[in-house]
């Protein structure tokens, strides 16, 4: 493995640049945790089944899915800029399209749009800001997902004072268009610099397989997979935990979201800096226990500030899923970060629509409390695979080491 060619070193430099990318992380940090607990607000609003309203999360994903399968030929002919710009202008479009729909085949599309704006921003930002920062790569994209965390933790505090105001969802979530073009505009009005130059392509040489990525790879990819599904899972769905076993009233329980996003948030201003210094395999892994032990609480609460404090908990796990993965994946790519990019953004929507769904579905057969089976079984396959995947690079260490000897 090799690691992203980048153009720092180890201390993280929060230039212009980084803070623009930043800004694209905080648009999307806002939408992703005021639209996933307005769920059950809109399956009661179009009086649908909590598995219909799930079909918004597979919107999500197949709007990534899209994402994923083109973002690494979008890097490679408009560069990162252009790539993040068009996202951005998508995005908050169809904010507004989001805002005058009133009926699930209107709010479906929309949603997919959505998706699709935000994912082609964070393909092109999660990969300039490796090549930006070099071995500091890990801080800055940790630390860019805890800015999107930290000011999404408003956006549950929003929703649920909307929603007792009597204004509903919609102001809540249509903050976030105003922030997606302001990072767009701000984009633009970056100097050039490599990290938004167009991404590299590996030359194919005639007759020989086009390369592939290692098994370290593969295990962190699942790692990222399982992250996404943990943290789209609990964000669509615990809410209606929170109502059907501890009493909580509707707007309550979609605030209290925001004890998930102060966890997440926390977890990686945290976790960024020591980054630096500790090996993120070994950070990820502890993320993963942890989480474990937030979903327990939660799981188990039988009162509100007992869910609440779950949700803290699990939100410290949370936080470091989905950074500290995507850095360790786009590590192993071999000098593809585009293309490694490329195959985390399939995954993580895969996830995104599988299984929100299904835990509603799961839901609407056997009620919220056992559906929350489904996070306790990813937090396990996720762990499993970060501890194989540490396993892999401790022993290419080991190999890599007996050679110079």
């Amino acid at each position: 493995m090799t690691t992203v060619p980048g153009l720092g070193g180890q201390r993280l430099v929060r230039d212009r640049l980084t803070l623009t990318f930043y800004a694209s992380f905080i648009a999307w940090g806002w939408y992703l945790y005021a639209f996933s607990p307005s769920i059950p607000l809109i399956a009661d609003e179009l009086g649908i089944s909590r598995g219909l309203a799930g079909l918004h999360g597979t919107a999500m994903a197949t709007g990534t899915l899209i994402v994923g399968t083109m973002s690494a030929a979008i890097a490679l002919r408009l560069g990162r800029r252009l790539h993040a710009v068009l996202g951005s202008t998508i995005f908050a479009g169809a904010v507004v399209l989001l805002m005058v729909s009133n009926t699930l085949a209107a709010t479906l599309p929309a949603t997919l749009l959505i998706s699709v704006g935000g994912s082609l921003t964070l393909t092109a930002a999660t990969p300039a800001l490796s090549i930006h920062h070099g071995r500091a790569g890990p801080a800055a994209v940790t630390e860019a997902n805890g800015l999107g965390a930290a000011f999404g933790l408003l956006a549950p505090l929003a929703l649920g004072l909307f929603v007792r105001l009597g204004f509903g969802w919609r102001p809540a979530v249509a903050i976030s268009a105003v922030l997606a073009l302001s990072a767009g505009l701000l984009l633009l009005r970056m100097p050039s610099t490599p990290a938004l130059a167009r991404g590299t392509r590996i030359p194919r040489v005639r007759g020989q397989k086009r390369p592939g990525f290692s098994g370290a790879f593969w295990l962190f990819w699942v790692a990222l997979v399982c992250g996404a599904g943990i943290e789209f899972t609990t964000t669509f769905w615990a809410p209606d935990l929170l109502t059907s076993r501890t009493g909580a009233s509707p707007s309550v329980a979609t605030g209290a979201v925001s004890a998930l996003v102060a966890g997440m948030a926390v977890s990686r201003f945290v976790v960024g800096p020591l980054s630096l210094r500790k090996a993120p395999e070994k950070l990820l892994l502890v993320g993963y226990a942890t989480a474990g032990i937030g979903w327990l609480t939660l799981w188990l609460a039988t009162s509100p500030l007992i869910a609440v404090m779950g949700l803290v908990v699990a939100g410290l796990g949370y936080g470091t899923h989905f950074p500290l993965a995507v850095s360790l994946v786009l590590r192993a790519s071999e000098g593809r970060p585009d293309q490694g990019q490329a195959r985390a953004t399939l995954g993580a929507g895969a996830a995104i629509g599988i299984a929100p769904f299904a835990l509603g579905a799961l839901a609407d057969a056997f009620g919220p409390h056992k559906a929350f089976l489904l996070v306790a079984v990813l937090i396990v396959c996720g762990g499993t695979a970060v501890a194989l995947g540490l396993r892999s690079v401790q022993r290419g260490v080991r190999e890599a080491a007996a050679e110079v000897l």
